[in-house]
C-alpha cells in the first residue's frame, strides 16, 4: 500500500501524455466559417479584368486591409490593399487598373465569428490561363508551432477553470472542513495560477495565431492592442479581471472562512461566498460562450446561457472530483456525508450536462449525416462515449459511498485522528516535563554546592541543562521520528478501510477519463461543427454547379517539334457539363493568326472511375476551326482533355488539361 501515491502520480502522468498525444496530433484548427462562393469564381476566365474580386463566407468573419490579397501571373500585388464588407457575409477587394492577362491568384486570411483563422487560396484567369509564380505562405493559419502552443493554453485553460470553479464548490458546498486542509488548498490554488497564465498566453499569442504564425509577433505591442479591440481579445481581458475577483474569493475561502468559529458568522460568510462566487464563475464562463461556437450560427441568444451552465456543471462535477480524489489520497479525515453530498452534486451535473449537451449537439450538428460525416460529428460521438464510461464508473463510486455512509468506513478514519490527536498532546507534554525536570536538577546542584564549607567545597559539575543546543536537536529529530511514525500508523489505519479504498480507485479512475475527456471536449472547440461543413459543402457544390453552366474554354500551348510546328489550341465545350455539348477547337500560330493545320483529335478521361478515353473527330469547318455536336460527358468529374495535333506528315503532339466538368 506504501507505493499508492507513486502509482497515482504515475498513471495521472501517462493520462496527460496521452491527452498531450491526442491534441498534437490533431490537425490545426478548422475554419468555423467556409468561403461559399467568389467574384470571379475558382477557375472561372474572364474577358476583361473585373473591377474588384468578392468573397462570400458561411457566417460573418472579421477582415481588415491586407486580408485578402490578388497576385497577378508574376506574383505582384494586383490589389489596392484595401477590403470593404458588401453584406450579406460578402466582402470586396479592388484591383488595381490595366492589368495583364493570364492566372490570377486569390489569397485570404481572416478570422471567422468564432474567433478562428481561416486562409485559403483560388484562382482566376483574365483572357487565357498562363503560368503564374504566386508563390504563397507555407504556414497555415492555426498552425505551426504557434498553433500547438495555442492549444496547449486553451486545454490548459479549461482545466485551471475546472479545478478553481469546481474545487471552490466542494469545499464550500460539500466540505467546509476542507477550506482548511493544505493539498485542497493548493489545488484550488495552482488551478487559479494556471488558468490566469493560460489566458495571458492566448492573449499573447492570438497575433502570431490568426495572423503571421510568427512567434516573435506574441511581443509585439502594436499587435496586441489590434488584438485588445477584437470580440476575443475583449474576452480574455474581462476573464483576467473576473481572476482579480476570483483570487479574493480564495483568500476568503482559505483564510477568514476557515477560522470562523461562531456558527452564525460562518453561515453568513458561507452565503457571502456562494452568492460572489456563482457570480463570478458565471462571468468566467461567459468569456467563453461570447467568443466561441455559442456566439454564432443560429440560435445565438439561447446558446450562449446554454452554453455557460454547461461549462458550469462540467466544472462543479470535474473539479470537485480532482478534489475528492486529493481529499482521499492526500488526507484521512474526509467524512462520508462530504462524499454524498459530492455524489448529489455530481448527478446533478449529469442531468444539466445532459440537457444542455443535447441541444448543443442538435444545434452544431444538424443532421444525422453529419454525425458520422464529419471531424465534429465523430468527436462528439467519442466525447458521448466517455461521458456514458464515466457514469458507468461514478455509478460504481456512489456504491462505495452508500458503503461508507452505513458506518462500516468511519472507524478507520476516526481512529487515526484521535491517536494523532493524542499522540500529538503526549509529545507537548513529554517534552513540558523533561524541561521542568531538567531547571529542578539544576537547581538542586546549586543549593547543594552552596552549603558546604568553603574550605571543603569542590567543584560541582552541573549537568547541562536539557535545553541546550544539542539536546534540542535531538528533541526536534525525536519529535520528527515521532511525528513520521504518526503519519505511517495513520496510513496504514487509513488503507486498511476497504470500502475507502475502492472509493479512492474508483474516484481515481474517474478522474483519467476526465483527462481524456477535456481533451476531446477542447479538440471541439478547434473543430469545424458538422452543420457549418454541411452548408459550406451544398453553397460550394452550388456554386460549381452554376460556374459550369456557362462555356468551359481552355487555351493550350502547342510545339510538335517541327518547322512551323508551335502555337496555341482553344477549346470551348459549351455549356460545360454532363449531357450532350457542342465542342470547338480552334488551332492559332504564335501572332495570333489562325493555323490550318493537317488534323485535329480531341479525347476525354475521367481516371477517377476509370473511364476513357472517349475520342471525338471534330469536323473542319474553317481555317484553324474544328467542331463537333452532341459530344457526351456521361458524368461529372476532373476529366482530363487530351488534343493531338499534326502540322505535318511526321510532326504530331499530344497536349493535356484537367479541368471540372459538371
Amino acid at each position: 500500500m506504501q507505493t499508492i501515491a507513486p502509482r497515482l502520480w504515475r498513471l495521472l502522468l501517462v493520462l496527460v501524455a496521452a491527452s498531450a498525444a491526442f491534441l498534437g496530433g490533431a490537425a490545426p484548427a478548422s475554419a468555423h466559417a467556409a468561403l461559399t462562393g467568389s467574384d470571379p469564381k475558382q477557375g472561372a476566365v474572364v474577358d476583361k479584368a473585373p473591377a474588384q474580386v468578392k468573397l462570400t463566407f458561411s457566417e460573418k468573419v472579421a477582415m481588415s486591409d491586407g486580408s485578402v490579397r490578388v497576385l497577378d501571373p508574376a506574383g505582384k500585388r494586383a490589389d489596392t490593399n484595401r477590403t470593404t464588407d458588401l453584406g450579406a457575409n460578402t466582402y470586396g477587394v479592388k484591383l488595381r487598373k490595366s492589368l495583364p492577362d493570364g492566372t490570377f491568384t486569390v489569397a485570404y486570411q481572416v478570422v471567422s465569428a468564432d474567433s478562428h483563422p481561416i486562409a485559403g487560396a483560388f484562382t482566376f484567369s483574365i483572357g487565357a490561363p498562363s503560368d503564374t509564380k504566386a508563390v504563397l505562405p507555407a504556414q497555415e493559419a492555426g498552425g505551426g508551432l504557434v498553433g500547438v502552443l495555442y492549444d496547449i493554453a486553451r486545454y490548459l485553460s479549461y482545466a485551471g477553470f475546472i479545478l478553481v470553479v469546481g474545487g471552490g464548490a466542494f469545499v464550500l458546498g460539500c466540505w467546509p472542513r476542507g477550506a482548511g486542509v493544505r493539498p485542497v488548498q493548493r489545488l484550488v490554488t495552482y488551478g487559479w495560477v494556471t488558468l490566469t497564465g493560460s489566458t495571458l498566453a492566448l492573449l499573447m499569442l492570438r497575433a502570431p495565431y490568426t495572423g503571421s504564425g510568427k512567434l516573435a509577433d506574441a511581443l509585439d505591442m502594436g499587435k496586441l492592442g489590434d488584438v485588445l479591440n477584437t470580440k476575443t481579445g475583449a474576452a480574455l481581458v474581462s476573464r483576467l479581471l473576473l481572476l482579480a475577483a476570483a483570487a479574493l474569493f480564495i483568500a476568503v475561502l482559505f483564510g477568514a472562512y476557515d477560522k470562523r468559529e461562531d456558527p452564525k458568522e460562518k453561515k453568513d460568510l458561507t452565503f457571502g461566498l456562494a452568492i460572489g462566487g456563482t457570480v463570478v464563475a458565471i462571468g468566467i464562463a461567459a468569456t467563453w460562450a461570447m467568443a466561441e461556437h455559442a456566439s454564432t450560427g443560429i440560435q445565438a441568444g439561447i446558446a450562449m446561457p446554454v452554453d455557460v451552465l454547461h461549462l458550469l456543471a462540467v466544472a462543479a462535477w470535474l473539479g470537485g472530483l480532482a478534489a475528492l480524489v486529493v481529499a482521499l489520497y492526500r488526507t484521512s479525515s474526509v467524512e462520508a456525508v462530504a462524499v454524498r453530498r459530492f455524489s448529489r452534486v455530481a448527478f446533478a451535473s449529469v442531468v444539466v450536462l445532459a440537457a444542455t449537451g443535447l441541444y448543443q449537439s442538435w444545434r452544431q450538428v444538424g443532421s444525422w449525416s453529419a454525425l458520422t460525416g464529419t471531424s465534429y460529428g465523430q468527436l462528439l460521438l467519442v466525447k458521448i462515449g466517455l461521458v456514458v464510461v464515466l457514469v458507468g464508473v461514478a455509478s460504481i463510486s456512489r456504491r462505495w459511498t452508500g458503503r461508507i455512509a452505513s458506518g462500516a468506513g468511519e472507524a478507520p478514519a476516526e481512529t487515526a485522528a484521535v491517536i494523532v490527536e493524542q499522540r500529538a498532546e503526549k509529545t507537548s507534554a513529554n517534552a513540558g516535563k523533561a524541561s521542568a525536570n531538567a531547571e529542578k536538577t539544576s537547581a538542586n546542584a546549586e543549593k547543594k554546592a552552596a552549603n558546604k564549607p568553603a574550605g571543603v567545597r569542590k567543584p560541582v559539575t552541573v549537568p547541562a541543562p536539557s535545553g541546550g543546543a544539542d539536546d534540542t536537536e535531538r528533541s526536534a529529530q525525536l519529535a520528527r521520528q515521532r511525528a513520521a511514525m504518526a503519519t505511517a500508523r495513520e496510513k496504514r489505519i487509513r488503507d486498511a478501510d476497504p470500502h475507502r479504498s475502492g472509493l479512492r480507485r474508483s474516484v481515481l479512475t474517474e478522474a483519467g477519463i476526465a483527462v481524456v475527456l477535456l481533451a476531446v471536449t477542447t479538440a471541439l472547440t478547434t473543430t469545424e461543427p458538422g452543420r457549418t461543413e454541411e452548408e459550406a459543402a451544398r453553397a460550394t457544390s452550388a456554386a460549381a454547379a452554376a460556374q459550369r453552366s456557362g462555356p468551359l474554354a481552355l487555351k493550350v500551348p502547342f510545339d510538335t517539334g517541327g518547322q512551323d510546328g508551335k502555337g496555341t489550341v482553344r477549346i470551348e465545350l459549351d455549356p460545360g457539363r454532363t449531357g450532350s455539348n457542342d465542342l470547338h477547337v480552334y488551332v492559332k500560330r504564335p501572332n495570333g493568326s489562325a493555323f490550318d493545320v493537317p488534323e485535329v483529335k480531341v479525347s476525354f478521361t475521367l481516371k477517377a472511375k476509370d473511364l476513357g478515353p472517349l475520342p471525338v473527330a471534330p469536323d473542319h469547318i474553317a481555317t484553324g476551326h474544328w467542331t463537333a455536336s452532341g459530344v457526351q460527358i456521361p458524368m461529372a468529374g476532373n476529366w482530363k482533355i487530351a488534343v493531338t495535333v499534326r502540322t505535318s506528315d511526321i510532326d504530331q503532339v499530344t497536349v493535356n488539361k484537367n479541368t471540372q466538368i459538371g
